[in-house]
């Protein structure tokens, strides 16, 4: 997915990337990345709990208002909690 955000940056589209995969994320290097430490499948974390896949999303998207120069990759290291973003 970082390739292709890349691309699309390149087109005026700006994009932010949820990241499973921390060397990934190091070596693609997306303008805008989230690294989750959650299981593979599962990048907005637990199923059936739509108040913290939101949070999830929340900081994802909070990536947009932090621009500089790039590449720009936060790590997710506490557990998100709905109302924290």
């Amino acid at each position: 997915m970082g390739l292709i955000a890349a691309e699309l940056e390149r087109n005026g589209i700006a994009t932010v990337v949820i990241q499973l995969l921390l060397e990934i994320a190091t070596r693609v290097r997306p303008p805008r990345a989230l690294f989750v430490p959650f299981a593979h499948g599962y990048p907005l974390d637990v199923p059936s709990d739509p108040a913290r896949q939101h949070a999830v999303l929340e900081r994802a998207l909070g990536l947009f208002g932090r621009d500089g120069p790039g590449p720009l990759l936060e790590e997710l290291q506490e557990p998100v909690t709905p109302g924290r973003g």
